[in-house]
Formats: structure tokens, C-alpha cells, sequence
């Protein structure tokens, strides 16, 4: 009897089903009305794009009209999706808040059921470079926008006394920290924070939260210094290639560098999200999912040498 082929190597985690599948049954969300913000690019866009495949009418906020209305189109062609709306909103400015939630609930007739905290700031920098003005443009966005709408969403469920779900997305590093990003880690730490002690506080009244951490997601909306980032990674790694555009399933010089083998598919972060605030997730409030292919557990028997964050970042030595 002939031997079995022995494999080949290493060949990582299977692609995920293909773009346009649903991991919810047809119409879960039908009925209900979900705001994403940061919705009109990106991440975030991907995240509504699945909410609007299971039937919800689904508003998009941001702060630039243009990605906004293109998202929508893009949106309002999905089979089966309900109302498509969008809102220009600052999240670090309250009154804008309550302005986005009044257009959601005059679009659908009633208060958002699902929040997702999509929208967030950041940029790689060195602490001892970071200026009051930059920590506070991440800090303000990322961690106290996102209260600001978590609190705009508990507090009108409250006073209607009916439940709602929202999922706040976060980062690996509010666990590790985040050398090169002292700002966003701290307030992701934050946001991280309040999806536990919200949890407990608001679960009485049948408002739960959670927590959605990505992995290495490209996509075509990824910020200039985020791409000269993984350039920079790959001309160090040991055989890694630089960034290249992702294509579906593909991804370019980063699929070495995942556990996986391959980086994620922006659909199933829009998966997982939508699993999170179903009726199936529903006694699941106060977690904090990390999707990433276990991008960021350890993976070396010994660690490797330290490369300081200014030499990673392609920065001289410090001057005052």
C-alpha cells in the first residue's frame, strides 16, 4: 500500500466563504436600524455593508460628505437592505452626536438599535515626539467621541426603556501597549475599559456592549503612513516583501507575516460585528473579540533583536 502524499509545508488558514456570503440567516436584521460611524470608508464601510445584507436600515456618520454619499450608493444596491442614510458628524463634538442619532431616528422612525463605534484617529509617531495637539486629535476622536456616542445611544434607550446592542471597535495593543502609538493605545485601553464597565452597568436595562478587535485587514481606503509602515517592515523582515494591494484572499508581501499565513478579508470583520450585536450573541455583553488570525500573540521561542520605534519609523536620533 502506497504511502500518503506527505503535505507540502505550511499552508495556513483556509480563505473565508466568498464575498456576499452571510454568516446570519436572510433578514436578522430586518426591522432595525443600525448607525456606523467612520461608516463611509474602510473598515467601516465593510462592517455596514454586512449589516445592510441581513435587511437593516442602516445610517452611515462621518465628517466628509463625499465618502459618505459614495458609501451609500455602494450600500443602497445590496439586495434586501433596508434605509440607507448618512450623517456629517464630528464624534468629538456632542451636540453633533445628538444631531447624527435625531437624523437616524427621522431616516427610520426610531432610535438606532445597534451602534457600531467605528470612527477613530491615528498615526505612528514616537512618545517623546508626540505634541499636546496630536495626542489630543486621537485621544479626543478615538476614546472620548466614542463616549460621546455610546453615551447618546445608553442614555435614549434608557429613557425609552428598550434594549439595543453596540459594538465598539478596539486594538490589540490596549492589552500589550503600542510602541509608535501612545495615543491611540491609551485611548483604546479606554474604549476597551468602558465596554467592560458598561457592560455591567447597562445589561440591567438590556443594553449590551462589546469590543471588536481587527487584525491586518488591507484595504483600499488604508492611510498613506499605514502602507510606508509595512514597506518599511518588509524591507527588515527576513524575506518579507513590502506592501502591495490587496486583492481578495491575497495579501501581497503580508501574508508571511500572519500566524495565518494570510492576512483578513474585511467581510469578516462585518461577520463577526454582526454576530456580536444579533439575537444570537445575546448573552455575550462585556467581551472583547480579537479577529486576527492571532496576529498579535507571541510567535518566537526567543524574541527578536529590539529596533528602537524612531528606527522603525525611519526617524533620526531626538532633539528637543
Amino acid at each position: 500500500m502506497d504511502s500518503p502524499t506527505p503535505p507540502s509545508g505550511p499552508r495556513g488558514l483556509p480563505a473565508p466563504p466568498p464575498y456576499g456570503a452571510a454568516a446570519l440567516p436572510a433578514g436578522t436584521y430586518a426591522g432595525q436600524t443600525v448607525l456606523v460611524t467612520g461608516g463611509g470608508t474602510g473598515l467601516g464601510k465593510a462592517i455596514a455593508l454586512e449589516f445592510a445584507r441581513l435587511g437593516a436600515d442602516v445610517v452611515i456618520a462621518g465628517r466628509r460628505p463625499a465618502p459618505l454619499a459614495a458609501a451609500c450608493a455602494e450600500l443602497d444596491a445590496v439586495p434586501g437592505v433596508g434605509r440607507v442614510t448618512s450623517a456629517v458628524c464630528d464624534i468629538r463634538d456632542p451636540r453633533r452626536v445628538a444631531d447624527a442619532f435625531d437624523a437616524a431616528a427621522a431616516a427610520s422612525g426610531r432610535t438606532p438599535d445597534v451602534l457600531v463605534n467605528n470612527a477613530a484617529a491615528n498615526f505612528p509617531c514616537p512618545a517623546e515626539d508626540l505634541s499636546p495637539n496630536a495626542w489630543r486629535a486621537v485621544v479626543d476622536t478615538t476614546l472620548t467621541g466614542t463616549w460621546f456616542t455610546t453615551r447618546e445611544f445608553g442614555r435614549r434607550h434608557l429613557a425609552a426603556g428598550t434594549p439595543g446592542a453596540m459594538v465598539s471597535i478596539g486594538a490589540s495593543y490596549a492589552w500589550t501597549g503600542g510602541p509608535g502609538f501612545a495615543h491611540s493605545a491609551a485611548a483604546k485601553a479606554g474604549v476597551k475599559n468602558l465596554v467592560e464597565t458598561l457592560a455591567v452597568e447597562w445589561g440591567p436595562y438590556g443594553i449590551r456592549i462589546n469590543g471588536l478587535v481587527p487584525g491586518l485587514f488591507p484595504h483600499e481606503d488604508m492611510s498613506a503612513d499605514i502602507r510606508e509602515g509595512l514597506d518599511r517592515a518588509g524591507a527588515r523582515g527576513a524575506g518579507s516583501r513590502p506592501y502591495e494591494p490587496p486583492t481578495d484572499g491575497q495579501g501581497g508581501g503580508n501574508d508571511a507575516r500572519q500566524p495565518a499565513l494570510r492576512v483578513g478579508e474585511p467581510r469578516e470583520l462585518g461577520w463577526a460585528a454582526t454576530f456580536l450585536a444579533s439575537p444570537y450573541a445575546r448573552f455575550i455583553t462585556g467581551h472583547t473579540l480579537v479577529v486576527d488570525g492571532a496576529n498579535w500573540q507571541r510567535r518566537f521561542l526567543v524574541n527578536p533583536d529590539v529596533v528602537t520605534v524612531r528606527e522603525q519609523l525611519g526617524r533620526g536620533p531626538f532633539t528637543a
